[in-house]
């Protein structure tokens, strides 16, 4: 059996999950925790496809500036401008 998540979330199609691996460093083995985000739709009548992203601890912080970038770009709108 697979190695299993530590804790996962979902809202609507949108999952994210945190997993604990190790590596063997220099003859020792160290533990780590990583993260998968993961969209997943319909296509074709039943047949279910999905993407996921890995993430080190060091991606988040940029992962959440480029989205709150994304955001503001989306929600935030200029007087005149249509949706």
């Amino acid at each position: 059996m697979g190695n299993q998540p530590i804790k996962k979330w979902r809202s609507g199609n949108i999952s994210g999950a945190i997993w604990f691996n190790e590596r063997e460093f220099n003859g020792e083995k160290k533990g780590f925790k990583t993260a998968t985000l993961r969209r997943s739709w319909k296509k074709e009548g039943d047949v279910w496809r999905d993407e996921t992203i890995n993430l080190r601890r060091q991606d988040i912080p940029k992962l959440i500036t480029i989205l709150n970038k994304i955001q503001e770009e989306l929600y935030l709108t200029e007087e005149g401008d249509e949706e």
